[in-house]
């Protein structure tokens, strides 16, 4: 047997015997016995030759091709990880700016429906459970950047819609749309930094990602806040309009392709006009056709929530923890206006606890996520697993239901205000340690279909967001707060087990899928 160093180029060293007879081993006929001890017999060991690489397959230009996103600069690689970063930041910032000023909505279009008035607010969050299936499947076939593109511009084009909304049900109707194109950067923003990123080193440039998805929903309200009080309830809709639009811009200017995929059958494309040659085709190309492609692009986030054990569960985790985040939105106007006093500008700042909270997890899972996962592989003989990304997610678990109990009783009993802020920093914390470590984790599991993976994960944490806080008002109200967080806690704490279960047991779940489904 030969171990090749070079599987590119065809070029093999020896090692037990030798291919080049010109420099031979130290100590060969040492090397014999050892062999003719091992098999019973003397073998002699011939170089095994490198298959032929079709001529008409295109591939990278070698493991060091600049054109390759992994080889791109690190100056390049950051401004691409800062923009899709920014327009992650976006569209979560619009899912919750519009929270504050939902009272006035209602005094000027004359519903006293208080269901109604939270599901103006999480309506945007349905549009991000039915976008991603269509968004993931598309970025599959074409590429990351025309669904940047497309998707920005449809944000921009739906929040103005909202601004100029003459009716609620037209009001409703633009916030679902938004949601759609909205989705975009959430469900395919993590299958981008897996372009650039090795795994070894992923976590990182994932906190910096996350930081979108978890700081938007929270900075959205402290500006919603005080525009509403500033201005009036549409002109939330203008500012994420223009900042919308600015973020566009530079994306249209400074973003480019990072799909290996997409970018090797543009240099197909391109190699079989400048050739003439028709056989030419990528690497990657499976040979069927576009409407095949899209079918089976289209089924599989679906497919890996519903026979995919271990996407199911920590889907389930990350919806739990989500739905959480937004019933607690919705409570703290009733909460901080009702108990405490406070103007809507002052409701606003409230939401800084989710910010800090979230800054202290980020800065812990960031921090730690790669070192431990290094950590483990190293103790483990080497061997890198995903699983290994998980231990964060079990200790941020314990967060949650800490805030859950701390920010329901200290509200009860009508305690200093500081002390319910204090206790949704704790839910940041968890929220963060599970959103990352979950996110982390799809991607090194499934790197390839990545997006697929992202977006089964975003559909049902965000169904269970759009829906969750439209019980939430009956259940405070029938509960109390401290009894009604409590329900919620007791079921966050439920879910630490399951989180140390996937810790430990997560390797052997992730390759079983019921009724021994394929997911390709």
């Amino acid at each position: 047997m030969i171990l090749l160093d070079d599987i590119n180029t065809g070029e093999a060293y020896g090692r037990l015997g030798t291919a080049d007879t010109s420099a031979p081993l130290p100590d060969s006929d040492a090397k014999n016995r050892d062999i003719e001890d091992l098999e019973g017999s003397t073998t002699s060991v011939e170089p095994e030759a490198t298959p032929p690489r079709d001529p008409d397959i295109v591939d990278w230009e070698g493991p060091n091709d600049p054109a390759n996103p992994h080889n791109w600069s690190s100056a390049r690689k950051v401004m691409a990880v800062a923009l899709v970063s920014t327009v992650t930041f976006v569209t979560p910032l619009a899912s919750s700016i519009f929270s504050p000023s939902i009272e006035q909505v209602m005094l000027e279009f004359k519903s006293t429906n208080q269901e109604l008035a939270s599901f103006i607010v999480s309506v945007y969050l349905l549009g991000y459970c039915f976008g991603p299936l269509l968004v993931a499947p598309l970025s599959e076939m074409y590429g990351r950047n025309p669904l940047y593109h497309v998707c920005n511009v449809l944000f921009v084009v739906f929040n103005v819609a909202c601004a100029k909304a003459p009716s609620l049900a037209s009001l409703i109707i633009f916030r679902f749309l938004a949601g759609l194109a909205g989705c975009c950067p959430l469900t395919i923003g993590a299958g981008t930094i897996a372009d650039l990123i090795s795994a070894e080193k992923r976590g990182g440039a994932m906190a910096f990602w996350v930081m979108g998805p978890l700081l938007g929903p929270v900075i959205g309200p402290i500006a919603g806040g005080y525009l509403t009080e500033a201005k009036d309830w549409r002109w939330s809709f203008w500012v994420v309009s223009i900042v919308g639009g600015a973020v566009a811009v530079m994306s249209f200017i400074f973003m480019r392709e990072t799909d290996a995929h997409t970018l090797l059958e543009q240099k197909a494309k391109k190699l079989r006009k400048e050739t003439g040659n028709p056989k030419l085709r990528s690497v990657h190309d499976t040979g069927r056709t576009t409407k095949e492609l899209f079918k089976t692009a289209i089924i599989r986030p679906c497919k890996m929530l519903i026979f995919s054990p271990i996407v199911f569960s920590l889907s389930l985790y990350m919806a739990i923890v989500y739905g959480y985040l937004y019933l607690l939105f919705t409570a703290m106007p009733l909460v901080f206006e009702t108990q405490y006093g406070f103007t809507t500008g002052k409701v606003g700042l409230t939401y800084l606890g989710f910010g800090i909270g979230s800054m202290i997890g980020l800065a812990i899972a960031g921090g730690t996520s790669d070192r431990l996962a290094q950590r483990l592989t190293k103790k483990n003989g080497g061997e890198s697993k995903p699983e290994y990304r998980l231990p964060v997610m079990g200790i941020g678990s314990v967060f949650v239901p800490v805030g859950l109990f701390m920010f329901g009783w200290t509200a009860e009993n009508n305690d200093h205000w500081i002390l319910p802020i204090i206790g949704t920093s704790f839910v940041g914390i968890g929220m963060v340690a599970a959103f990352m470590s979950i996110s982390i984790y799809l991607v090194d599991a499934y790197t390839e279909h990545s997006v697929s993976a992202i977006a089964a994960s975003t559909v049902f944490r965000s169904l269970l967001g759009a829906l969750l806080p439209l019980a939430g008002q009956k259940m405070f109200k029938a509960l109390g707060l401290g009894w009604g967080s409590s329900l919620l806690a007791f079921i966050a704490v439920a879910m630490i087990p399951v989180a140390i279960f996937l810790v430990k047991y997560g390797e052997k779940i992730r390759h079983y899928t019921i009724f021994n489904m394929k997911i390709d």
